[in-house]
């Protein structure tokens, strides 16, 4: 993420390891959750214009950007903890969560546990609606990757590396351009794999979400609990990452959410086209009704949807695994 903040990153540290994030406008509460290898700056093109209306809150997961990195929990699970943390340590009650690709795991996993936080949620390019991801990111898990890695890092590699694909990001038009839109996102990425700490991070990441068929991690099995929380999903229609099909696997599993396919946008929407993310996000905010947690509810919700899941997963994650 070569863009520079002009936002002041904060810190707080949590059971002994600090966490930075960046807090910006007044209002309603937006928590923006970045995606796999990224940090904050996935979101500087749309933070100025959401926080004319809104308390925006974007932190650095564990392990990325500028948070520490250490030995320690990185499933789904951990990092929703750790936003439940700090909205706790800002004294903010309750959000608006929206999540980008593994963010937008991390946004579902938050949602399903802290409903009573959850306002509404937006997942963008996200994961856990399909086994299928690019064969690049398959490959962190592999044995070797770690070791790969830190060849293909060192200064002048990298250097070369980077080069290529941000050069390729700028002038790769035409038909190819679907394939060279987010190599620049790719260059970035690759420059902060040069920290060992961060590799690591990002090893035990991916392990935790994805083997050698694909995603492990689907969201199939809750669906039903998003009936109580308003729900929109945005994806690009040429991203190379996540398929754009996988949309339709949402809009199958949560019949009342909303989709929005933006056109000429791939991996990172809210990027190619900030001023009509800001806008599509303003305006599922104004047109719902903020979720209110109501335990009866939840309860009624999980004993319907335990019977419910008997007849209906077995079909809809066939759908999802053949897609």
């Amino acid at each position: 993420m070569t863009d520079q903040s002009k936002h002041e990153v904060q810190f707080f540290t949590l059971h002994g390891k600090r966490r930075a994030y960046v807090k910006a406008g007044e209002g309603p509460v937006l928590l923006l959750l970045h995606g796999l290898a990224c940090d904050h700056r996935t979101w500087l093109p749309v933070i100025d214009e959401l926080a004319k209306k809104y308390t925006v809150i974007a932190p650095d997961l564990l392990g990325h950007g500028v948070s520490d990195k250490p030995r320690a929990d990185y499933t789904l699970g951990g990092y929703a903890n750790g936003m439940r943390d700090l909205l706790t340590v800002l004294g903010i009650d309750k959000v608006t969560v929206v999540g980008h690709s593994f963010g937008g795991g991390v946004a579902m996993q938050f949602a399903y546990q802290f409903p009573e936080r959850t306002q509404r949620m937006m997942l963008v390019a996200t994961g856990g609606l399909g086994p299928e991801v690019t064969p690049l990111i398959k490959f962190i898990q592999a044995p070797g990757w770690f070791p790969a890695m830190g060849v293909l890092t060192l200064p002048g590699i990298r250097h070369v590396e980077t080069l290529a694909l941000r050069s390729a990001a700028a002038y790769g038009g035409g038909p190819l351009r679907k394939y060279t839109r987010d190599l620049a996102e790719v260059a970035d990425i690759l420059e902060s794999w040069k920290d060992r700490r961060t590799r690591f991070a990002i090893r035990h990441l991916v392990r935790a979400v994805i083997d050698w068929r694909g995603q492990i991690v689907t969201m199939s099995d809750r669906a039903y609990l998003t009936e109580a929380i308003p729900m929109a999903v945005v994806w690009g229609r040429e991203d190379q990452v996540i398929p754009v099909r996988h949309a339709s696997n949402a809009a199958a599993l949560a019949p009342e959410l909303r989709v929005e396919v933006m056109a000429d946008s791939g991996h990172f929407p809210h990027k190619d086209h900030p001023e009509q993310f800001a806008r599509i996000l303003d305006d599922f905010i104004v047109t719902t009704e903020p979720a209110t947690y109501n335990r009866a509810r939840f309860r009624r919700m999980l004993r319907s949807g335990m019977a419910r899941a008997d007849t209906t997963l077995a079909s809809v994650d066939t759908a999802l695994t053949t897609a």
